[in-house]
């Protein structure tokens, strides 16, 4: 068990670029992760990284050593953890990311069932609007839209998301409903502004015949979140695009009403990402499972489809 740990110090650094990251993802020290890949120097005879104040890199050696052992590493490092199950049941700390608002609508709910079927599993979920590195930032798994595909990460479709015009009946009491986008124009308007962009978000609805058409309005607040969005239109400040996922429990409860029933706009899918690995950690699997049931199954991925 020595030498694995003093391999997973080396791999974690090699991989994050930094004793640092290396020891937030196993729980250490950055000293305690310094000291067991020298340790592992000491053994091998060879200088594996190059240090300096400002950065960490591999030895023209420690590129070798690295290229060699890290499929049997993973391989080695999932059988244990596979062999260390509790009675053979899933176990262990299952760090996931999740979008804070999403997380908290439609996964939280899930977890009494979830820890009733594992009680030997402890979540670890880091609720954050960013897309995580699973690999460098020693993730189990990652729920969300829009997350790039890195080597060694695949990802599941959970479900098909669409942008939805909404509004509050508070604000559109006397006021006539709309029959086509293009009737938006006279409506006040709750605008998203791109994070990562800076740029106003523009929507082209399109219907089930196919017609397409630009959903413009005037532009009476900008937000970057549409949570707050679906928050400001529930207050009766006006119309707003929002994704299903963020809609849905506004509709469903008449906080908010769907104006333009027939018509959308595609907002990508919801997907669940994790490493792809032979021998997935049973904690690994078991979720994967339960989240795609709970999706397919417990009508999650019928509520954000609007067509």
């Amino acid at each position: 068990m020595e030498a694995l740990n003093l391999l997973e110090s080396f791999v974690r650094s090699a991989e994050a670029g930094s004793f640092s990251a290396a020891a937030r993802q196993l729980g250490l020290t950055p000293a305690a992760i310094s000291k067991n890949v020298a340790r592992l120097e000491s053994h091998l005879g060879l200088r594996l990284f190059q240090r300096s104040t400002r950065q960490l890199t591999l030895t023209a050696s420690g590129e070798q050593f690295l290229r060699q052992v890290s499929d049997p590493f993973s391989t080695l490092r999932d059988a244990f953890a596979s062999a260390s199950q509790d009675a053979g049941k899933p176990a262990g700390v299952l760090k996931v990311s999740m979008a804070l608002a999403f997380g908290r609508e439609y996964l939280v709910p899930l977890l009494g069932e979830f820890l009733e079927r594992y009680p030997a599993i402890v979540p670890d979920w880091h609720f954050e609007n960013r897309p995580v590195d699973l690999i460098q930032d020693g993730f189990d798994a990652a729920i969300g839209g829009g997350i790039e595909l890195t080597d060694g990460v695949v990802a599941r479709e959970l479900a098909r998301t669409h942008i939805v015009v909404t509004a509050s009946p508070a604000y559109m009491k006397g006021r006539p409903l709309p029959k086509h986008p293009r009737d938006l124009a006279v409506l006040d308007g709750i605008v998203r502004r791109s994070g990562s962009t800076g740029r106003l978000r523009a929507w082209t609805l399109r219907n089930q015949v196919g017609e397409e058409a630009p959903a413009e309005h005037r532009t009476r607040m900008v937000f970057d979140d549409p949570e707050a969005m679906a928050h400001a239109a529930m207050l009766g400040f006006g119309v707003a695009l929002l994704p299903t996922p963020h809609a849905a429990r506004w509709l469903e409860s008449g906080a908010l009403m769907r104006l333009l029933p027939g018509w959308y706009a595609d907002n990508g899918p919801v997907s669940l990402y994790y490493p792809n690995k032979k021998l997935l950690p049973p904690k690994t699997r078991v979720f994967i499972d339960f989240v795609v049931d709970a999706f397919r199954h417990g009508g999650l991925a019928t509520r954000f489809d609007a067509r």
